[in-house]
């Protein structure tokens, strides 16, 4: 298994304030590059000098450079019907370059093998009797990795780890404050993580990095203001992006939309609130009127899709209106372009489409409702790996000189 920390050799490390205009100004396009060529997975040189504003030569000599860093490679050109001249060859970024994720759960523990440009690799799904320890979470992401080393240290290059807790991280200190679905309190997974591994670290919420991948490659993609509202068995949490970037909160702690109040006479959530929205909007309700014990998304659109159960649908439509409050008061705080709906709230979003003429509505004070994009997530059981990666991604893309393989 390739350590990154053994492979930087090539690092440029000055003293503080001795780098000169024109390698600050190398490495931020560099940056830029590399950012382009990760979210689209790959772009014509044409392309990339559009994109930019950079001129030919600019585009070449920066794509040679990540070419012989490692970071990406030129395959076939691309072709236009009616392009007069030499195509455009087509920049990539390098496959080899990957990153690992954990994703542990109340009843699992999920790996991931996840390269630029947001390819899976490998996913595999450790499933658990019980809540899994910290020490368990780390023992069976390192041990499924293990089973993996020979593939990794012939065909990849990992740059970090990245992983997505179901519950509150410190941005502070990396620690996970509180995690209730795993009975987690104040638990530091970073160190014995990044000591299982001989790798870098990075941990945030799983909605927040499922915010992050449906923006970079999923139902908002592009999108530079969003929210992100994901339902699970576990309760609703979500993500907000502003201006392109997330937002954390001073903590760390930033969209816990889950206890958005919707119902002042409603019932008391956990938190000891009254009328929390997960406690209105709530996948056990349904899956008790359905006759189930548990369903994946999948499985809960076929299941809405077809019933006729009067109760099922007024149920529905309940849900659909206390989803209405919270949706409306997000459209008016944050005032986004994309609002995304996952997990059980995406289904509920298609049979509000389907099913019941768009019941689900967002009710904006500016007047400008019609303007906000309402989706559903695209990536559905990928997006918390996706988000995952992209965390330990963030380096590589801030300098990939530091990434230069030897």
């Amino acid at each position: 298994m390739t350590r990154r920390d053994d492979v930087v050799s090539e690092r440029v490390a000055p003293s503080p304030g001795s780098r000169t205009s024109n390698d600050q100004l190398r490495r931020f396009n560099l940056s830029m590059l590399m950012q382009i060529l990760h979210r689209n997975g790959g772009c014509s040189r044409a392309e990339l000098t559009r994109r930019t504003g950079l001129n030919r030569s600019t585009i070449a000599v920066l794509v040679a450079e990540l070419v012989e860093a490692g970071l990406a490679y030129e395959g076939e050109p691309e072709t236009v019907v009616g392009q007069i001249g030499r195509p455009s060859l087509r920049v990539h970024p390098e496959p080899r370059m990957s990153a690992i994720t954990v994703n542990p759960e109340h009843n699992s523990v999920a790996i991931g093998l996840i390269g630029l440009g947001g390819e899976i690799i490998r996913s595999v799904r450790f499933d658990s009797s019980r809540v899994p320890s910290p020490a368990e979470a780390v023992r069976v992401a390192h041990s499924i990795v293990e089973g993996m080393r020979g593939e990794i240290e012939q065909s990849y290059d990992l740059v970090g780890v990245g992983i997505a807790v179901p519950g509150l991280v410190s941005a502070a200190t990396g620690r996970i404050v509180n995690a209730p679905q795993l009975r987690w309190k104040d638990v530091d997974l970073a160190t014995p993580m990044a000591q299982a591994f001989q790798l870098p670290v990075f941990i945030a919420n799983d909605a927040t990095v499922g915010a992050i991948a449906e923006n970079l490659f999923g139902a908002a993609k592009g999108a530079k203001d969003l929210v992100f509202v994901d339902g699970s068995g576990s309760g609703i949490g979500g993500g907000v992006i502003i201006d392109g970037q997330p937002l954390r909160g001073t903590s760390g702690f930033a969209g816990e939309l889950g206890h958005i109040m919707v119902n002042s006479t409603g019932a008391r959530c956990h938190c000891g609130r009254i009328g929390c929205l997960e406690t209105e909007v709530n996948l056990e309700r349904l899956l008790l009127l359905l006759g189930l014990t548990r369903a994946d998304e999948h499985e809960l659109d076929i299941e809405l899709g077809v019933t006729r159960d009067h109760a099922v649908l007024e149920e529905v439509r309940r849900q659909l209106g206390f989803l209405s409050i919270a949706l409306t008061n997000l459209v008016n705080i944050f005032d986004p372009e994309v609002v995304v709906l996952g997990g059980f709230l995406g289904a509920l979003l298609t049979v509000s489409d389907e099913r019941l003429g768009g019941e689900l509505k967002l009710r904006s004070m500016s007047g400008h409702s019609r303007s906000v994009v309402l989706a559903r997530a695209r990536l559905r059981s990928r997006r918390v790996m996706i988000g995952a990666a992209e965390l330990a991604f963030a380096p590589l893309l801030a300098d990939p000189l530091a990434f230069r393989r030897v």
